[in-house]
């Protein structure tokens, strides 16, 4: 079996899950068909909005499947007459049994984090929420249990300690396209030498840090119950997205759900605002507002905001 042999269904959503997909097709390999979220209204003309997936898979002519439900009758169906040998997951929804064990190699996943850590739907965002100093992206074969299944190859990076979720984001990213690649060519080889594809299972009886979905009221900034520290983490955790928000009294002016992109912790205590500053005391230190947007108005940093204060 070559990489222009093995059928390959891909599973994804957004511009993340379009990196392997691409590094794929460019690569020679034989994608079949495309399985991704249907179509939303956005924006203020309610026009129907593509999935970053779907838009790449139209560009390059792939078959594409937007089930409703993905228990349905009718899209299992379809989805068994492109008679994939593999299914590739990333960024996707949680797959039911019918669908995942459904290939005669399996389904395998790429997910954002060294497992078994940051199970869940938002890992990158949680590792540099929590502060961590390095994480990675884990393969690994699909399962019942969400992100639970033994791990084919697992890849390490730093994050750096100003770094935000979205040049780690980016930074995965670009590694998971030789992630992808690295692990169909595994299971190719594994099939041409009529051996098991070699796996390994998740560490238990370790203390796990989950990665829930992430919601607007979780990204709020609860400056006294959070270390100056804590908060700096918690801001490069959500920015730019879905980004950290507080409200905010500057100038005996009320401001509220501003978003915060930026801060960084002071040691010394000036007073609150200044003409370039603008502190915000924590439950241990202070931090010092460098980014932010409130509605209505753009992105800006915090001088050219007090600029345009009365």
């Amino acid at each position: 079996m070559t990489k222009s042999d093995i059928r390959i269904v891909y599973l994804g959503t957004p511009e993340f899950a379009v990196a392997g997909l691409r590094a794929l097709v460019e690569g020679g390999y034989n994608v079949v068909a495309v399985v991704t979220m249907p179509d939303k209204p956005a924006g203020r003309g309610h026009q129907m909005q593509y999935s970053d997936v779907k838009k790449y898979a139209m560009e390059v002519g792939l078959p594409v499947l937007q089930p409703e439900k993905l228990k349905d009758e009718a899209f299992v169906e379809e989805l068994r007459s492109y008679r994939a040998d593999l299914q590739i997951v990333t960024a996707f929804r949680m797959l039911p049994e019918v669908v995942w064990a459904m290939p005669r190699l399996g389904t395998f996943n790429v997910h954002g984090s060294l497992l078994p850590q940051y199970r869940g739907a938002a890992p990158i965002n949680w590792a540099v929420m929590n502060g961590e100093k390095e994480t990675g992206l884990t393969t690994f074969m699909l399962k019942h249990e969400i992100d639970t299944g033994n791990m084919l190859l697992q890849e390490r990076i730093q994050i750096g300690e100003d770094e935000n979720v979205g040049s780690v984001h980016d930074r995965l990213m670009e590694l998971s396209k030789e992630m992808v690649l690295r692990t169909v060519d595994l299971i190719i080889d594994c099939e041409n030498q009529g051996i098991p594809v070699p796996t390994t299972p998740q560490p238990e009886n370790v203390e796990l840090k989950p990665a829930p979905k992430i919601f607007k009221e979780n990204c709020e900034i609860r400056f006294r119950e959070m270390t100056a520290h804590e908060v700096k983490n918690f801001v490069r955790g959500l920015s730019p997205y879905p980004a950290a928000w507080a409200n905010l009294t500057i100038n005996d002016q009320q401001f509220e759900n501003v978003k915060i992109f930026a801060v960084e912790p002071v040691t010394h205590n000036p007073s609150p605002v200044t003409s370039r500053d603008i502190i915000v005391p924590c439950k241990e230190g202070a931090v010092r507002i460098l980014e932010l947007q409130v509605p209505g108005k753009k992105r800006m940093d915090t001088k050219a905001f007090l600029n345009g204060l009365h």
